[in-house]
């Protein structure tokens, strides 16, 4: 053992040191700021729907904390938001028998954002499984007057479950359509998750306007796994009561304050994550994680009186979930601007699990091989290029700004995504702050640097 400690000794005592890393790390880890700031935003504020009183609280919130941190020229930039409410959520099956019907069984639902609601009676029909839009198609005829239930899994053999979460999360937003399409009146979808508990898991949908609107909801792992056991041995009739409605669109804002670049002011690098999250627990991985990461890195350089030479802006996005309305005014604010230039953008809106990197839109990110050393510091040193930042900063594309999102470890994201498990007691100070500081020590790089050039193409050796 004394051996392997003092090999380990000999390795740290050779890697390469970044003085602005060891700072942050310092001071982020001694004070693990962003888990108070996470604490005082799913204590204080709680789950905070677009159009709800919760985020309107939120929005003052997050211009208070930004006012508290010392940031400049803190403001609101307003946009228009939907307005959804849950209601009630109830869902019972039975076989009928000759006789009448059988013992009646609760599943564990939850309405998807935007469906439209039941009657007060709900809606009755047999139950007919679905595996994929394919088998769907394949059962057209027998789907007419009846609730469709799409039993399609998150396909566990990706290492990524965000790859995953796309490969299944097409059926949460689209099955109501496509069962409305043959005649179907509601439908019912396997929650987007690997954890087999019986909490539903929400997200959004939306309705094709050629078909009518369907009530669509969610069911849990167990409940669906009951459902199909119950199918596979005859026919099943479901009620489903769903309460919810969309009500008029109401005004909101998403938060912005900075640290004024102190040589190139006008050349802008944004961070952010979105203020806004489901009516289910607390909004604390999705997404009030990247709300600390982004406060947490700001109080950090603020506090430890880095000058960056470009303006370093915080955006708390509202609306992210269910329109993505605060990240269009943000662009619409930043293309109309004669005066700045949004540079670049960082984005953290994957939970708040230890960081392992950034993906990037560049393609080249060997170009961004310098900066390796620092990040490593909070083993976020990986770069994956090609790709997005995230949902709230893709408008900024369009503008030529470089994307970054961060990627922190996600096997467990899904877990929690968009349900009543999505609480601080699921997130870790120590893993939360790494990732604040990654996001900190990135938006340094990129303010004193601005994005490295790319690359020049390598001549054809002459023959």
């Amino acid at each position: 053992m004394g051996m392997v400690l003092a090999a380990l000794s000999l390795i740290l005592s050779q890697t390469p040191v970044d003085k602005t890393s060891d700072m942050l790390m310092e001071k982020g880890m001694r004070e693990l700021g962003a888990y108070r700031i996470l604490s005082s935003l799913c204590k204080d504020v709680g789950a905070r729907l677009s159009g709800s009183p919760e985020a309107a609280k939120a929005v003052k919130w997050g211009e208070a904390q930004m006012h508290a941190i010392g940031l400049d020229n803190v403001h609101l930039l307003p946009c228009v938001v939907p307005h959804w409410v849950r209601g009630k959520e109830v869902a019972t099956f039975w076989t009928p028998t000759p006789n009448g019907n059988g013992p009646k069984a609760k599943l564990a639902i939850c309405a998807l954002g935007m469906s439209v609601g039941t009657p007060d009676a709900g809606v009755t029909g047999d139950v007919v499984e679905v595996t994929s839009f394919k088998d769907l198609d394949a059962k057209a005829d027998k789907v007419k007057g009846k609730i469709v239930f799409f039993n399609h899994s998150m396909n566990p053999t990706f290492t990524s479950t965000f790859q995953a979460y796309g490969d299944a999360v097409g059926y949460r937003w689209g099955a109501a359509s496509a069962a409305a399409k043959y005649g179907a009146k509601a439908a019912l979808v396997r929650s987007v998750t690997m954890r087999y508990d019986d909490v539903p898991h929400t997200g959004a949908m939306a309705y094709d306007k050629a078909y009518d609107k369907i009530p669509v909801a969610a069911v849990s792992l167990l409940s669906a796994n009951r459902l199909h056991k119950a199918i596979a041995a005859g026919v099943v009739q479901l009620n489903l009561q769903l309460g919810c409605q969309t009500l008029p669109d109401e005004p909101s804002a998403s938060v912005v304050g900075e640290i004024v670049g102190t040589e190139h002011p006008e050349e802008v690098i944004v961070i952010g994550g979105h203020l806004d999250s489901w009516d289910k627990g607390q909004g604390a991985h999705d997404d009030g994680a990247g709300i600390s990461h982004t406060l947490e890195a700001l109080r950090v350089i603020k506090e430890l009186g880095i000058k960056p030479k470009r303006t370093i802006r915080a955006v708390l996005f509202m609306n992210e979930e269910n329109g993505g309305r605060g990240a269009t005014s943000y662009h619409d604010y930043a293309a109309a601007s004669k005066t700045e230039k949004a540079l670049a953008a960082i984005e953290s809106d994957s939970g708040g699990f230890a960081p392992r990197g950034f993906g990037t839109s560049l393609k080249d990110v060997s170009i961004l091989d310098a900066w390796k050393t620092g990040l490593a510091r909070f083993e976020a040193d990986r770069f994956y290029g090609g790709g997005e930042g995230g949902a709230d900063i893709e408008p900024l594309r369009a503008l030529n700004t470089a994307l970054f999102g961060l990627v922190p470890e996600s096997s467990r994201y899904f877990d929690f995504h968009h349900s009543d498990n999505d609480r601080l007691t699921n997130v870790h100070p120590r893993e939360l702050e790494l990732g604040a500081l990654a996001v900190a020590r990135l938006a340094l790089y990129l303010a004193d640097n601005g994005v490295p050039a790319p690359k020049p193409a390598e001549k054809p050796a002459k023959g």
